[in-house]
């Protein structure tokens, strides 16, 4: 392995980490603030970040926005948020993309961040308000789902999904049973819901920036669509929530966090760390996230599991890697 492909490795692990530590940041900001004021503010923050990254990103020679892969991260929340983990794998040069605005695909561009941005409203705020009723690690793994969910969703738009991919779905369901359906319980608890919900919109998400992320600036994009969620979170907590700048300002380690790290940095390690990649590795790596955060609720919140819930993340894990190992081609 050469000193290129050691520290791409290294970027993207970094970029696990800190999206896997970013749901504890997640948890303990709700003890402060409701669900949309920490989506409100952590989103607002992100696109903010963005924009000195739009220039920094976009310098030197063009490089065409490619596929997006099924296994690719957009959490933002990231949404991922990711969310956050896709977006990454299109920037184009600073002259093309100004090239592109002249052509008039600053609609595209739009378009593309005002669907991305309300997708991960709804995903990231569904993941939010979830992530108050279960656990860190619990809620780290349900989301991960939308990488088994993606390729099969994909089936609707003509996107063949093969035995390898059925396996995974099959061993995802039963990990997330025996994550799930504790206590004697044969139903998922309101939390899990919730963020199987989440995850179920991710893989839309997802399926969505891969329509447009080969069309547009990436980094353009992604910072578009953190506006946006910012924007209607906030009018959610306009309607629904009593937001305080007293408790905001209390909250703010946990949306700094989440807002500069998860939503900003961490996307732009993801762009940077996926250049040259092959992009099997990068997602396989960028996967990690769902263990870190596991590892992240036990030694920061002191969030432990059982040894069912222990096994039933083990059988997520390896669904996760299993559906994004590379098919054999035929001859």
């Amino acid at each position: 392995m050469n000193k290129f492909v050691i520290r791409q490795s290294l970027l993207l692990f970094l970029t696990a980490v800190i999206w896997g530590v970013a749901f504890v940041a997640q948890s303990v900001g709700m003890e402060y603030i409701e669900p949309f004021t920490f989506n409100a503010v952590r989103n607002l923050i992100g696109a903010a970040v963005l924009i000195p990254c739009i220039a920094l990103l976009s310098g030197g020679k063009s490089k065409s926005g490619g596929k997006s892969t099924s296994g690719g991260k957009s959490k933002s929340g990231g949404a991922l948020d990711g969310s956050g983990k896709a977006e990454g794998e299109a920037a184009a040069s600073g002259a093309g993309f100004r090239e592109k605005l002249k052509n008039g695909e600053y609609r595209t561009l739009l378009t593309g961040g005002v669907c991305c941005g309300v997708l991960l409203c709804v995903a990231s705020n569904l993941q939010q308000f979830g992530i108050q009723y279960t656990t860190v690690g619990k809620a780290g793994f349900i989301t991960a789902m939308y990488i088994v969910l993606v390729p099969v969703f994909g089936i609707f738009l003509k996107k063949k999904a093969g035995l390898k991919v059925w396996l995974a779905v099959g061993i995802a369901v039963a990990g997330l049973y025996l994550l799930c359906m504790t206590g004697g319980s044969l139903s998922l608890q309101k939390g899990d819901l919730l963020v199987l919900a989440c995850a179920v919109v991710f893989s839309v998400h997802i399926l969505t920036i891969d329509y447009f992320s080969p069309k547009v600036n990436g980094v353009a994009m992604s910072c578009i669509q953190f506006l946006v969620c910012g924007l209607l979170s906030a009018v959610g907590m306009l309607l629904f929530e009593e937001p305080q700048i007293a408790q905001i300002l209390e909250a703010w380690l946990p949306i700094l966090y989440a807002g500069v790290l998860s939503c900003g940095v961490a996307y732009t390690l993801q762009i940077v760390g996926q250049r040259g990649m092959n992009p099997t590795a990068a997602s396989l790596i960028l996967s990690l996230e769902s263990a870190v955060s596991l590892l992240a609720g036990w030694l920061i919140l002191g969030q432990k599991l059982t040894q069912r819930e222990l096994f039933g993340c083990v059988l997520m894990f390896a669904a996760i890697i299993l559906v994004q190992l590379p098919e054999k081609k035929a001859e």
